[in-house]
C-alpha cells in the first residue's frame, strides 16, 4: 500500500517470473487506459512504469487539456475526465490539478485489478527476448523479467518498440517523403518568433565574440528539408498565487545569467511575453506552458533524447530542469530587469501540495515527440486535413497540427527561431488501426498507441493526452481480441485480427470512431485547382502573420492575416515556377469580411516587369467566388512569377489565402 496526496491506493504486485496475458510498458495516460481496458475484458494485466508515478504528463503538470474538440473523445478517456469532474462538483473537468489526476489514475487501475509495477525500466541492451517474430519476455534493468502473450508499448520514448526490432523515425521527414507541406524545416513561421530584432552575439554587434547560449552557428537547412531535430521539450509548471501554498522559485546549481541574456535583451527591446501561457486551473493554480520567442522551451537541447540511453536522458532531463528553474529565477530576481517584470513573476510560485516528492517541480518532462514507428500505414498531413481518410478507425484526433520550435539560429544578424507550426481549422479525423501495429514481419504481438506510425507533423496533431488514452484503450481491445482468437497453436497476430469485430467492441465501449458533428464549409484542396497554385503555407513571410480558419471556404488548411497591426512591416512573397509556356491569369485568393482592408497592395513580377494592383478585400472575390484577378501574362517555361502582398498603408485586416497562375485557352 502507498499513500499519495492523502489518497489510499492498493494495487496488486507481480511476483518474479509472473506470466500475464497483456503487459503494458509505460504508465502514461495511454498506458493506464490500455491496462484498465484489458483488465476489464478479463485479462491478467501488468502495467510497468519506469518512474514512480502513473499518468505521464496528465499527472505531470498538463492540467489544461489540449484536445481541440471534446466531442471527439469517448471511452475510458471520457470516463477519466468525468471522474475528475466529480472531484470538482461538475459533470466533467478538462482543467484539473496534477495530484487529483493522479488520484483518479490510481483509482482506475486499482478498481480494474491491474498489477502495477513502478520504478522498473527496460534493459536497453538485451531486454527484449523474441521467438519466431514474437516478443517472448522483457527484462528490466534490475534483471526482473515479465512474460506475456501480447505487449503494448505505451511509453513516450518507444523503447520496447525499438528494442523489439521495429522500424521507427526520429526527427522531421522531408516534405517530399509523404507529399506534405508542414514537415521538415519551416523557415516561414512567425508564431513564437522574435517580434523585434535582438542581437545574438555575446558582445552586441561583434560576431567574433561568439554567439549567446542557445543559439547555433550555421544554416538551419532548406525549407521543407528533413533533419534529425526534435521539437522542444519543457516542463508544464503548476503555479499558484496563493501565498499559503506558494513555494519560491529555486535557484538551480550552476545558474548562469548569460543563458538568459538573449531574453534580457528581448525584454529591454520592449517585449515580455514569456509567461503568456499561464492557464487557470482550480484552487488558484495554473498550468504554465511555453509562449513567445524565449520561454520555457529549452530549444535545441533534446536531440539525443529519443535514442539516448538512461544516462543520456537523465542528463537531458537535468539540463531542462536547470534551464527552466534558471529561467524562473532570472525573471523573478535579476535586478537588471524592469521592476514590473519581476513583480509579475513573483506573484507566482510552485505549489506546496503538488509533486511533493519532487520539491514542487514536475516529475514528468514534456516529451512532445520521440521515436515514431514506421508501419505499413503512416498517418500524415493528408489525414489531418481530410484529403485522405483512415479506413479502420480506432479513435479520432481533433487538435491542430502543432510543432514547437526545434532550433535557434542567426538570420540577417539577429536571433531567429525555426520549427514552429500552428495549423488549425480542420474537423476531427479518424486514426487507422494499422498505424498502431508494426509491420507483421517485424513483430506479431506488439501494439504501439503512443509512438504510433505518423509523420512528424501529423504526430503534432495526434499527440494529445486524451487521444493517447483513446488509442491505449483501442490497442488493449485489439490485444484481447488477438488472445481470444481461434488460432490452434498461438494467438492471432495483431495484424490479422477481425477489424469489423474490433469496431463493434470499440463502439460498445463508447469509443468515438467517426465525426458527425457540424463542420465549417469544406476547405478546398489546392491540388484540385487548375494551373499553378501556391497556398499561403508556401509564402516567404516578412513580419508576424497569424494563421486562421475562422471563415470557411478557404484553400488548404486556412489562411494568413496581418492582425491589422504593424502596418508597413509585413509582407508575403510567392514564387511560382512555370512548367509550360502560355498565357496565364495571376490570381489572389482571400476570404472577404467587413473588417478587411479596402486597399491591399499587390505586385506581380514577370520577366523583369512589374504590375501593381490594389485589392478591396471587403468585396467577395469574383473569379470562381474565391479569387480576384491580378492580370494576364504571357510566360515561358522556366520563368518564375513572383507575387507580393503587403500591409503597407492598409485600413483593415490583410488576408491572404493562396496565389494561382491559371492557364488561359
Amino acid at each position: 500500500m502507498a499513500m499519495i496526496h492523502g489518497f489510499l491506493i492498493m494495487m496488486a504486485f507481480a511476483a518474479p517470473g509472473d506470466a500475464f496475458d497483456v503487459a503494458v510498458y509505460g504508465g502514461t495516460s495511454g498506458g493506464v487506459a490500455a491496462a484498465v481496458q484489458a483488465a476489464r475484458m478479463g485479462k491478467k494485466v501488468v502495467l510497468i512504469e519506469p518512474g514512480k508515478h502513473l499518468g505521464g504528463l496528465t499527472c505531470g503538470g498538463l492540467g489544461a487539456t489540449d484536445i481541440g474538440n471534446k466531442g471527439a473523445i469517448g471511452g475510458i478517456s471520457r470516463e477519466f475526465y468525468r471522474r475528475l469532474g466529480k472531484r470538482y462538483g461538475k459533470d466533467e473537468a478538462w482543467t484539473f490539478e496534477p495530484h487529483v489526476a493522479e488520484q483518479v489514475m490510481n483509482e482506475l487501475v486499482r478498481e480494474a485489478g491491474v498489477t502495477v509495477v513502478l520504478d522498473e525500466r527496460l534493459d536497453l541492451v538485451g531486454g527484449v527476448k523474441k521467438n519466431a517474430g514474437r516478443i517472448a519476455t522483457i527484462v528490466m534493468d534490475s534483471g526482473r523479467a515479465f512474460a506475456a502473450r501480447i505487449y503494448i508499448d505505451a511509453s513516450y520514448e518507444g523503447d520496447l518498440m525499438a528494442k523489439a526490432g521495429v522500424a521507427y523515425h526520429v526527427g522531421r521527414e522531408a516534405n517530399a517523403v509523404y507529399d506534405e507541406t508542414f514537415n521538415g524545416v519551416q523557415l516561414g513561421s512567425t508564431k513564437h518568433q522574435f517580434k523585434v530584432p535582438v542581437d545574438p552575439y555575446v558582445k552586441p554587434g561583434q560576431p567574433a565574440s561568439g554567439l549567446l547560449p542557445g543559439i547555433h552557428a550555421g544554416s538551419p537547412g532548406e525549407h521543407g528539408q528533413g533533419d534529425h531535430r526534435v521539437q522542444a521539450y519543457n516542463f508544464r509548471l503548476c503555479l499558484t498565487d496563493d501565498r499559503a501554498n506558494r513555494l519560491p522559485f529555486p535557484k538551480p546549481p550552476g545558474y548562469d545569467p548569460l543563458r538568459y541574456e538573449l531574453l534580457r535583451r528581448y525584454i529591454e527591446a520592449g517585449v515580455f511575453d514569456a509567461l503568456g501561457s499561464n492557464l487557470p486551473m482550480p484552487n488558484r493554480k495554473t498550468d504554465m506552458n511555453n509562449n513567445g520567442a524565449f520561454s520555457t522551451d529549452d530549444i535545441g537541447m533534446n536531440y539525443g533524447y529519443p535514442d539516448g540511453d538512461y544516462a543520456a536522458r537523465e542528463a537531458i532531463f537535468q539540463e531542462h530542469v536547470g534551464y527552466q528553474q534558471g529561467l524562473m529565477w532570472f525573471l523573478a530576481n535579476d535586478p537588471r530587469l524592469p521592476e514590473r517584470v519581476r513583480n509579475a513573476v513573483n506573484r507566482w510560485g510552485l505549489c506546496q501540495d503538488e509533486f511533493t516528492d519532487h520539491g514542487g517541480w514536475p516529475h514528468q518532462l514534456y516529451v512532445r515527440e520521440a521515436r515514431r514507428m514506421i508501419s505499413d500505414y503512416v498517418m500524415s498531413q493528408h489525414h489531418c486535413q481530410g484529403r485522405r481518410v483512415a479506413e479502420n478507425s480506432i479513435g479520432l484526433a481533433a487538435y491542430g497540427m502543432d510543432s514547437h520550435n526545434t532550433q535557434r539560429w542567426v538570420k540577417d544578424g539577429h536571433a531567429s527561431n525555426e520549427g514552429d507550426v500552428q495549423v488549425h481549422g480542420f474537423r476531427p479525423y479518424p486514426i487507422d488501426y494499422r498505424s498502431i501495429v508494426p509491420k507483421k514481419e517485424q513483430c506479431e504481438n506488439l501494439l504501439v498507441p503512443v509512438c504510433l506510425s505518423a509523420s512528424h507533423i501529423a504526430y503534432g496533431s495526434i499527440r494529445m493526452e486524451p487521444v493517447f488514452m483513446v488509442l491505449g484503450q483501442s490497442a488493449a481491445t485489439a490485444a484481447c481480441q488477438a488472445i481470444d482468437g481461434e488460432a490452434a497453436v498461438q494467438d492471432i497476430a495483431v495484424q490479422d485480427i477481425d477489424l469489423k469485430r474490433l469496431e463493434e467492441r470499440l463502439l460498445a465501449d463508447n469509443q468515438v470512431l467517426a465525426w458527425h458533428g457540424p463542420a465549417r464549409a469544406d476547405a478546398i484542396d489546392p491540388a484540385t485547382l487548375p494551373g499553378i497554385v501556391a497556398d499561403d503555407v508556401r509564402a516567404e513571410r516578412e513580419g508576424e502573420w497569424s494563421e486562421s480558419a475562422a471563415i470557411g471556404g478557404f484553400i488548404g488548411a486556412g489562411y494568413l492575416h496581418d492582425g491589422n497591426a504593424e502596418k508597413g512591416r509585413k509582407s508575403l512573397r510567392f514564387k511560382l515556377e512555370v512548367k509550360k509556356s502560355g498565357r496565364y491569369e495571376a490570381r489572389l485568393a482571400y476570404t472577404a469580411n467587413e473588417n478587411r482592408a479596402t486597399n491591399v497592395p499587390v505586385a506581380v513580377f514577370v520577366d523583369g516587369t512589374e504590375k501593381n494592383a490594389t485589392i478591396n478585400e471587403r468585396r467577395p472575390p469574383a473569379v470562381e467566388k474565391r479569387f480576384v484577378s491580378l492580370g494576364q501574362f504571357d510566360v515561358s517555361a522556366g520563368d518564375v512569377v513572383v507575387v507580393t502582398v503587403s500591409n503597407r498603408g492598409t485600413d483593415g485586416y490583410v488576408v491572404v489565402d493562396a496565389v494561382q497562375l491559371a492557364p488561359l485557352r
